[in-house]
């Protein structure tokens, strides 16, 4: 009777080990990897289109994140982040306004346009071309990654309001009305060469009637704060940010302010939070840094502005000998999270998202390319937020706008 009885606490024993195995609670790692299994994840700006356009770089192979020649951005680093979509931002600097001018914008656009074009023929088994929500939502279904396109500063367009259809035709849905400088269409966040900020032009207002017939989303990055306020009253359909933080925690220009927030949100508008440092946090300042950094501007001007790519590569390589020789201290995913935690206090969690500027100048510590997109999601577990309210920080919340701007298109 003694031996069945054994076996049996045995048996009760090996079930009971089992369970305990299994009740085993995943790491956040896990938790967040299974989360963005489920979800559909989406940056809103990255400059990795101009890699592209460079014969000797593929963005369907790996590169090391430690080089700098690897870029922020190819397809295996996106997967390994658990990033599904990808806007790509065909990005021409400010020029002259002359015709001229107008007409090489224009086909500089459209040559970076045609570059992630030419990538989604390419790398079809693994990414997708999408104009819309659904077209993403079908590509992550068939297990592939997602591309968008938009347009980084309305200077392509010129003065001529058909080239937007031209753009919207070849798969761009969003525009950035300006960049670094003022342009026909509106002010700058960053260009004070005059004292009074003019805002949205009347050319301006065209445009935004126009992106709202078309259903091309409107981006107020890089928008002064008049052109902002301009814009918001224009338009009959939610905006975004497309890579903007919250300048209450990092004072920047190029940041929104508490009252901007707020009239982004009833807008139903969104801010997409961007990860260059500058923007993140303020860090102690290298007087031996800045002096460097000065004398090369001086040399070469803003190097996102110099057409020439040989000197553009010099301007790189002569900024990244001052990198080495003076780093600078730089914020982390803990700093970047605190942006998303002050909008959610201002205006909620609808309004947030992510938007990163990867191969712009984006990248964090713990977050310094697209395969460490996953960090900001553990962040985001560690401080409390819900499955859901994850799923609109990474995409519900975009999308939402995206979808309201198409069904408003043409009414």
């Amino acid at each position: 009777m003694k031996k069945p009885f054994l076996g049996t606490v045995l048996i009760a024993a090996i079930v009971l080990a089992a369970c305990t195995v299994a009740k085993t609670p995943p790491t956040v790692e896990q938790k967040a990897r299974e989360l963005h299994r489920k979800i559909l994840t989406v940056d809103t700006h990255c400059d990795t289109a101009m890699r592209l356009l460079a014969p000797d770089w593929k963005i369907g192979e790996r590169h090391d994140p430690g080089l700098r020649a690897s870029g922020k951005i190819d397809l295996p680093r996106m997967k390994e982040g658990g990033l599904d979509a990808e806007f790509f931002a065909a990005f021409v600097g400010q020029g002259p306004l002359t015709p001229e001018a107008y007409e090489k914008a224009k086909a500089s656009a459209l040559r970076a346009v045609e570059a992630v074009r030419k990538m989604t023929a390419e790398y079809a088994a693994t990414i997708g071309l999408a104009v819309d929500p659904a077209g993403a939502l079908r590509l992550k279904k068939e297990a592939k990654l997602t591309a968008f396109i938009g347009l980084e500063n309305g200077y392509p367009i010129g003065r001529d309001l058909a080239l937007i259809k031209l753009f919207y035709d070849r798969g761009v849905r969003y525009i950035t009305l300006c960049h670094s400088s003022d342009n026909d269409i509106c002010d700058s966040s960053t260009d004070r060469r005059a004292p009074e900020d003019k805002g949205l032009s009347a050319f301006g207002r065209d445009v935004v009637a126009e992106c709202n017939r078309l259903g091309m989303i409107i981006d107020i990055s890089h928008a002064s704060e008049k052109s902002f306020t301009d814009v918001i009253a224009a338009s009959r359909a939610p905006i975004i940010a497309s890579h903007s933080s919250a300048r209450a925690v990092c004072d920047s220009p190029r940041n929104l302010t508490d009252d901007q927030l707020r009239a982004l949100a009833k807008n139903g508008g969104v801010i997409q939070i961007c990860f260059l440092g500058a923007y993140v946090k303020t860090m102690p300042v290298s007087p031996e840094r800045e002096k460097a950094l000065k004398e090369l501007e001086a040399k070469y001007g803003s190097v996102r502005e110099i057409r020439d790519e040989a000197l553009r590569k010099e301007a790189m390589a002569a900024r990244e000998t001052v990198n080495q020789k003076y780093p600078q201290s730089r914020p982390n995913v803990q700093d970047l999270v605190d942006h998303i935690d002050h909008v959610r206090k201002v205006v909620g969690i609808d309004h947030v998202g992510i938007g990163t500027d990867f191969d712009g100048g984006g990248g964090v510590v713990g977050c310094d390319d697209v395969s460490g997109m996953i960090h900001v999601t553990e962040e985001l577990i560690r401080r409390g937020y819900t499955d859901r309210g994850i799923e609109k920080i990474w995409g519900a919340n975009f999308f939402r706008v995206f979808e309201k701007v198409i069904a408003l298109a043409g009414k």
